[in-house]
């Protein structure tokens, strides 16, 4: 019983594994890079600035997913999460204004 148990849980913590090195497709990435630098820059047109406003929804839909994957495996593993970021070595990105 303790083996099933400890199968379920590796095949848990695979899946959440998979799911927090989940990237955005590269696509989409880029066109949220090139529209981020053109906001910087205030050179983005107003339709631009609609696609960006789009983008950042995607964006932060997707970092919210990904912060819940890594709390439910710190919980898994019984761990803070500072301390399950610390050993995926994930850390804090700065968001450029």
């Amino acid at each position: 019983m303790a083996t099933v148990q400890f199968k379920t849980e590796i095949s848990a913590e695979l899946e959440l594994l998979q799911q927090i090195n989940r990237a955005l497709p590269a696509e989409l990435q880029q066109q949220y890079n090139d529209l981020s630098a053109k906001m910087r820059s205030q050179t983005i047109t107003p339709e631009e600035h609609q696609d960006l406003l789009q983008l950042i929804d995607i964006v932060e839909q997707a970092d919210g997913d990904r912060l819940k994957h890594l709390i439910q495996l710190s919980q898994l593993r019984n761990i803070s999460l500072t301390e399950l970021m610390e050993q995926l070595q994930i850390y804090p990105q700065l968001v450029h204004s």
